[in-house]
This record gives structure tokens, sequence and C-alpha cells, in this order.
């Protein structure tokens, strides 16, 4: 019997310091968004990180949490309902952080009879501190505690062209009635060195222009290059004016170099050569989240208005968007009618 298996982010259990330091340290101690040697991770992570930010991060959680709960939780949750209406197979939503664990997922999955799964890393782009994170670390889970069950996973689905018209529609919406004079597509940012140690040729990606417009093997697994593809794809679909758009990453940690350009930054440029209404959208997620809500939605506009701008609107992510919930379930269903997966 085949099911399918969500998997987002995760989230602490409440917006306390006392249940967002134990979710930091198993998201910060991961290898693949920390990739420093053990020893160097528990030094940086549990010697420093967590002796302070768990409060500063439980402070930004308390602005953005819903009476339901943690947003990127309900959303979720929300989004995986709708899913099992629109599919005849068991539908099961883990975490790859926090105690919603992607093995009790699919331990509820195995209950319900299934022993074939399809899983969907709910991140739209290929990045070892994400996409790569998730199946991983359901593989792991699978090998060791299910070794009978088969795990099928989604591949990124960035320049699908359904997904990136029910992307692009709904960001049509979101600019109904706002005179904007420029967008911004602001992606979650990685280290620089994460780009090349996805590179599987080891020589392609340069971090420039240049390298991600080549066609390459190495696009499959280059985050940079299919950011700012979904951001042509967009613009393209849009018919959106190239001088009124650009692309920025945000959600920096440390002092190694990161992708560039930077989100805040561009924030302070984009007043200061007289952009008075912009417009945000944030498509490395497909659930609006701490990133998105606080970060952008709230700091975002209070760094852009300080800076001399004028009107400032952020467009959701795709969340339960009853477009993006049907697209799933056309994917979904094509795998358990014939196996294929059509992205």
């Amino acid at each position: 019997m085949k099911g399918v298996l969500l998997v987002n982010l995760g989230s602490p259990d409440s917006p306390t310091a006392k249940d967002v330091k134990p979710y930091l340290d198993e998201f910060l101690m991961d290898e693949r968004v920390i990739d420093t040697p053990k020893w160097l991770r528990n030094i940086i992570v549990r010697g420093i990180i967590l002796n302070t930010r768990p409060k500063k991060s439980a402070e930004a959680y308390s602005k953005i949490w819903w009476e339901e709960g943690s947003p990127l939780i309900v959303i979720s949750e929300r989004f995986q309902k709708k899913l099992q209406k629109a599919t005849k197979m068991p539908v099961a939503l883990g975490m790859r952080y926090g105690s919603m664990s992607i093995k009790s997922a699919i331990q509820e999955l195995k209950q319900k009879g299934v022993d074939e799964i399809l899983l969907v890393p709910l991140y739209p782009h290929y990045a070892m501190s994400s996409y790569e994170t998730v199946v991983v670390k359901a593989m792991e889970v699978q090998a060791e505690h299910f070794p009978d069950m088969q795990l099928t996973t989604l591949p990124a689905f960035y320049k699908n062209p359904d997904y990136i018209k029910v992307l692009s529609d709904s960001i049509s919406k979101g600019l109904e009635g706002f005179d904007y004079d420029h967008i911004l597509f602001s992606y979650h940012g990685i280290p620089e060195r994460h780009i090349r140690k996805s590179d599987p040729t080891k020589f392609h990606c340069q971090l420039n222009d240049k390298c991600c417009s080549t066609n390459s093997v190495a696009h499959h697994t280059c985050y940079r290059h299919q950011c700012l593809d979904t951001t042509a794809l967009v613009k393209k679909e849009l018919g959106l004016d190239p001088e009124k758009t650009s692309s920025s990453f945000q959600s920096r940690l440390g002092s190694d170099p990161w992708l560039q350009p930077f989100t805040d930054k561009e924030f302070e440029r984009l007043a200061k050569d007289g952009k008075s209404n912009l417009v945000v959208i944030t498509p490395a997620f497909v659930s609006d989240c701490l990133e998105t809500l606080e970060e952008i939605a709230m700091e975002g506009q209070e760094q852009f208005e300080e800076a001399g701008g004028k009107a400032y609107k952020h467009i959701p992510c795709l969340n339960d968007n009853d477009d993006w919930v049907a697209l799933m379930a056309k994917w979904v269903n094509t795998w358990e009618e014939n196996e294929s997966l059509p992205v």
C-alpha cells in the first residue's frame, strides 16, 4: 500500500527559551546546517550560540505565534488535511526538527498499512541545509526502524511549469491594488561553501552569473542557480519589468561568506535608490514561518521604512492555497497510478 510523507522544517513547541533551546540545538547541530567537524560544531552551538540565541529567538517567535500554535506547524497541518481529501492514499506530516518527528510520521503510515512511501520535502529548491537533510534523515530512519518499507523522493520542483504557474498566480493576486515600483525576491541564504560542496563536478560552481547561466549537471544541486532560475521563470510568466525586480538572500549566520546580495542591505539600497513602494516575496518557502513572518514581514518593513521607503508589502507563501494543494495532489496521484514522478 502506498502513502505520502510530507516533511517541513519544524518548530519549537512554544515561543519560550525553554522550548526554543532544544529545537535550536537539534537544528544547528545538524552537520548539513553547520558543516564543521562535530567538535567545532559543539563549541559553536553549545558553547556560544545556545547561551544567548534561545532568548532572542523566543522573543521573535512570540511576535508571530498564533493562538493555534506555530504558524509553520498550523499551515503544514492545514495543507496535509486538504491534500488528504484529494487523494486516496494516507498522508502523514513530519518535521525535520522538533517533536513532530519523521520517525513518528512513518510509524503513523505503517500503522495504516503503508509499505511504500513517497517522501515530499516541502522545499522547492535543493540545498544541503533543507532538501538534502530531510532526504538523508528520512533514509536513515527508514533503514534503521522500517527496513521493509520502500522510500521514493519527490525531486526539487522549483522549475516545474505547473508549480511556476501556481506560484505566479499567487503573486499576481498579492500584487492587486498595490502600486509597486520594485519586487524583491528574497531567498533563504546559505554559506557559499555549501554551493561548492554540492557541486558534483567540483569545478563548475564559481558563484557568479556566468556559471549559473551555463548549462551543467551541477545545476541539479546548485541552490543559487535554482533560486535565480525561479525568479527568471516567474518574471517571464508574469511579464514583469526586469528593471523592477531583483533577488537577494536572507538569514545569514556567522562571519563566513554567504550568498549575496543580502536582503537587509537591499532594503536599504532600494529605499536610497528611490524605490518608494516595495513588494517582497519569499519563494524559498512554501509555508510562512519565522523567517517570512518576523524577519521579512516585520523587520523588513521597519528596515525599508527607516531607510526612506514609503509603502511595503510582503506577499504570503503558498501555504494551503487551493491551487497549490491541487497541484501536489496531481503529483502524488500520478505517482500512485504509474510510479512516475512528474517533476
